[in-house]
């Protein structure tokens, strides 16, 4: 067997410790698996006296993450430390200029950097592997990066954070509010004391722009994407979702189009009963369609130190097969050279069926309002539901629900209704997700 391959692994929070437990606990397997042990020698985090419940002997401590992606004493540097700018970058950037293999999990830093780290991996044919950046524990950057090869992707879209899926989720089968599942996902730990990256999709941005890039070849552009959170999401918009045979869930899509690449992030309705429906709680999916393969979804834990050791673990494994000279596969699917520019299609001429509650002032004319704006921007109507006048405000909510038609026309309709005098506070606007 070949000598170990040497680990340098900066930050341990969860995903390092996890990562050391599951390297001691599987040596034998993953050393016959990868063909060679995989061997910890040196470590770095910001608090040397804590106690991280696993051991660290045998393994150096470096003050500067850098010197540690730097030193002559490891074969791979291993990135958990997390954020999208130094100490992260440098420390990164620093391996592969000294001709280190790197794995990281750091989404934030891939989705602001990954082509220009791509670009110097490659140039230095070097492996920068990245598998647990992506929805934790599901191997979709392997599938996409590999497997798809011969694929032309029209669209890759899934349930990519799990923290908002937990709060949708809760609210659905325990009918509480938004404010009550966000402080009892903060209570479980699936949510951050400020959870305010994952509840406005920035998390599930970035995660969409790294699969918009190996889907379509284009640059990552997380900056491109259009980004609703789920915060505005009510128990009415839940309750009547399901009442019209739908449920809510936050999506991240991207859609190769003729005006260029379309992506989002917002809340959607999909059809009961859907394999994407069916993901509840905590767990990630992701499908993608393409012109050979059809249509395919994984789904899994998206998160945790278990299972993101475990694709980090499998990224490890994948370096230690490879032999020097060996000429690597390019780091986002094709060279980074080659990545064309991301041409971004407006979310105006984004095309489907819209869901609309609005609470609409109760007197007479106001159902000819509403149907005069509609017909003015040719939009057609699915379904009306004109629920009882409430008490308390004199408001009569209505639910529309649209044939498909355009983002444009709908915010034209609504612009017009609401000139009208005919709306009290702002109408709620979901899309209707098309799954094939």
């Amino acid at each position: 067997m070949d000598a170990p391959l040497r680990i340098g692994l900066a930050g341990l929070g969860t995903v390092g410790t996890s990562l050391i437990s599951l390297l001691s606990r599987q040596a034998d397997l993953l050393a016959q698996r990868c063909g060679r042990p995989l061997q910890i020698t040196a470590i770095n985090a910001r608090d040397k006296s804590k106690d991280r419940g696993v051991s660290l002997a045998n393994m150096q401590w470096e003050e500067d993450p850098v010197a540690l992606a730097k030193s002559d004493e490891i074969d791979v540097f291993v990135e958990l430390m997390g954020g999208e700018d130094d100490p992260a970058l440098s420390s990164v950037t620093a391996a592969l200029e000294a001709g280190k293999h790197v794995v990281t999990a750091n989404k934030a830093l891939l989705a602001k950097h990954g082509v220009a780290l791509a670009d110097l991996a490659e140039e230095r044919g070097l492996l920068l592997n990245y598998e647990a950046a992506v929805a934790g524990g599901i191997p979709i950057i392997k599938v996409m990066r590999e497997s798809l090869t011969s694929n032309a992707v029209s669209r890759v879209f899934g349930i990519l954070n799990g923290t908002c899926n937990y709060i949708l989720t809760r609210m659905e089968t325990d009918r509480i509010s938004f404010d009550e599942c966000l402080a009892d996902a903060q209570a479980l730990g699936f949510a951050e004391a400020d959870p305010t990256f994952d509840i406005e999709g920035n998390d599930t941005a970035h995660k969409l722009a790294i699969l918009a890039s190996l889907a379509f070849g284009t640059r990552i552009a997380p900056d491109a994407i259009y980004l609703e959170g789920i915060t505005s999401i009510t128990i009415e918009d839940i309750e009547a979702a399901r009442d019209l045979g739908y449920r809510i869930k936050l999506l991240g899509v991207a859609t190769k189009t003729a005006g260029g690449v379309e992506s989002r992030v917002h809340p959607a309705m999909v059809p009961l009963g859907s394999a994407i429906a069916e993901i509840g709680g905590v767990t990630n999916a992701v499908a993608v369609e393409a012109d050979t393969v059809g249509s395919l979804m994984m789904s899994g834990p998206g998160a945790g130190g278990d299972a993101t050791a475990s694709a980090v673990a499998g990224d490890i494994c994948d370096i230690a097969k490879s032999r020097p000279g060996h000429q690597h596969g390019p780091v986002l699917g094709q060279p980074a050279g080659t990545l064309l520019p991301h041409e971004r299609a407006p979310m105006a001429s984004h095309a489907g069926g819209y869901f609309i509650r609005m609470s609409t002032v109760d007197q007479p004319g106001t159902m000819a309002s509403i149907a005069t704006r509609m017909a003015q921007q040719e939009i057609s109507l699915e379904s009306i539901v004109q629920r009882k006048v409430r008490d308390d405000t004199g408001a009569a909510p209505i639910i529309l629900v649209t044939h498909e038609t355009t983002e444009q026309a709908i915010r034209k309709a609504l612009e017009g209704i609401a000139a009208d005098g005919r709306l009290k506070g702002e109408a709620q606007m979901i899309r209707i997700e098309k799954l094939a």
